[in-house]
Parts: C-alpha cells; sequence; structure tokens
C-alpha cells in the first residue's frame, strides 16, 4: 500500500503557510476607515486633503485635476460610526461604510466629497459630543459653510448642489437655509428633522444640535429631492411624509421611496439614474 501523507516536517510547513494566509487575511480586514477611503481615491483617481476651518479639520476628496464648472455636487457624509453600541459613543465616527465616497468618485458630474468634523482626521475639539448630542450643532454647521467658501474661492464655481447622507442630510437643509448659493439638496437616507427623529425612536434630544424645520421657510423654497429605501428602519419612509408636512407649501420638494432598499443599502442605483434628472415642482 503507497502512502501519500506528508511527513513531519511537510505538515509543519503547510500549516506555517496557512497560518501566515490566514493572518495575512485578518490584517486586511482590520483596514482602518482612512486607509480604505485612500484605497478609494487611488483607485477613481482622486486626491484627498485636509481642509482647515476655524472650528474643525475636514477631509475633502475631488478629482485630479479638479472639476471646472459653474455648478459643484458637494457630497456629505453622513454620521459615520457614532455609536459602538446602543449606550457607547464609538471613539472614531470615521463611516465603516464609504458608499458617499464611493459614489461622489464615480459620479461623472463635477464633484467633490466632504467629511464630517472628526472623521479620519481629529483634533482636540473631536470629543464623542460632537457625532452624538453635538452632531448638528452650530459650530459643526460652521465648519461645513466656511469649507464651502474655501471650494468656491479655490474652484470658481457659482454654486452648489448638496448632496446628503443620513444625518449629513440635515446639515446640507441647514446649510441650504443660510447661504444663498445652494441651488438644489438631495438625500439619501436622510434625517430631514433630528426632532421628528428622536421623537419617533423614543430617544433623547439631542441637546445643542439645529433643527432644520426651525428653517422652515426659507427651506420651503428650496428645490429638494430625498431618497428613502421601504424597509429602512433608522430612517423610515413616515418620516420623509413628516417632514414635508412640516414643511408646508413647498412647490419643489420630490420623494423617491426606493423598493427594498435599507439605510445606506440598494440606494446607490435609484441615485445614478435619478441624480442628473430635473427636480419636479409642482404648478
Amino acid at each position: 500500500m503507497t502512502r501519500t501523507d506528508l511527513n513531519p516536517h511537510s505538515r509543519v510547513g503547510v500549516w506555517l503557510q496557512g497560518l501566515a494566509l490566514l493572518i495575512s487575511a485578518l490584517l486586511s480586514g482590520c483596514q482602518s476607515p482612512l486607509q480604505a477611503l485612500q484605497d478609494q481615491a487611488l483607485i477613481r483617481h482622486q486626491h484627498l486633503e485636509v481642509i482647515h476651518t476655524p472650528t474643525f479639520p475636514l477631509m475633502l476628496g475631488m478629482p485630479s485635476p479638479a472639476p471646472v464648472s459653474p455648478r459643484l455636487r458637494v457630497y456629505l457624509e453622513g454620521d459615520g460610526h457614532a455609536w459602538a453600541t446602543s449606550r457607547q459613543p464609538s471613539l472614531d465616527p470615521s463611516p465603516l461604510n464609504l458608499m458617499m465616497a464611493k459614489l461622489a468618485f464615480s459620479d461623472p458630474t463635477p464633484s467633490v466629497y466632504l467629511a464630517r468634523p472628526c472623521q479620519f482626521v481629529s483634533t482636540q475639539a473631536c470629543t464623542p459630543l460632537m457625532w452624538t448630542d453635538r452632531r448638528f450643532s452650530p459650530e459643526v454647521l460652521a465648519s461645513l459653510d466656511h469649507a464651502l467658501d474655501q471650494i468656491k474661492a479655490r474652484l470658481g464655481n457659482q454654486d452648489f448642489e448638496l448632496v446628503g447622507y443620513s444625518g449629513g442630510a440635515a446639515l446640507a437643509l441647514l446649510l441650504a437655509s443660510r447661504r444663498d448659493d445652494i441651488a438644489q439638496v438631495q438625500t439619501l437616507a436622510g434625517n430631514l428633522s433630528p426632532r421628528q427623529w428622536v421623537a419617533l425612536h423614543d430617544l433623547r434630544p439631542l441637546t445643542g444640535s439645529l433643527e432644520p424645520l426651525d428653517e422652515r421657510q426659507r427651506l420651503a423654497h428650496v428645490r429638494q429631492r430625498h431618497f428613502v429605501g421601504s424597509e429602512d428602519r433608522v430612517v423610515p419612509p413616515p418620516l420623509l411624509d413628516r417632514y414635508r408636512r412640516a414643511l408646508g407649501e413647498a412647490r419643489c420638494v420630490q420623494s423617491i421611496v426606493v423598493p427594498g432598499a435599507r439605510h445606506g443599502e440598494g440606494l446607490e442605483q435609484a441615485w445614478r439614474t435619478w441624480r442628473n434628472q430635473p427636480i419636479a415642482c409642482q404648478p
């Protein structure tokens, strides 16, 4: 009978090779959010840099060479990895899901990607309060507002289109309520009203955060299109209905419910289909 068993030394060698492959796989799975963002930027020929504002430094991603257009689309990141557990804030709010960066980097329309304060780049002002209760605070809004000023001065665009994901939607609306150069706002799984959102989920109020609907008179004149997944349990479709009712008389607000989509999943194709379509307005 011919034996085909490996000798002990061969078995040890195979075991060591398998262990090395396992360790390599584990290490690749432990890639940091910043490394993942850098990889996506490299694949899509994007340039990453840090914009310094008086309140927070912000990560910016844009094509190389920089886009030149009268209107610039700005993809505004969501809340990211704000919570480690249901009660424990995370130590790093950088997003683990890079959907917004991927959408921005693959968009043929002149576009840039703008992360939220404390995502990918930190400073002493970055405490858990800034990505939990104060995620929509005046200082967070001021940093994004200042970043838009810098981008406009550098690229020479006349106005902006803001695209906000999740909590980035609330900030997009707040920016639109205070600036005169926001042509339109589109949102993906957007938290359009933090006040209504915490009430729906029976959460404590976001102390120190601003509320878009407090600026409803100005927002009623802003062109808006909002995408929500039919299976989204974080920002469910009824919240969009509540926002529209609370907004009052607004002619140019369009809602799109994406069948089967969840929070941050299944929205990409609908976005690519509709992103450049004119927003429908009522007569």
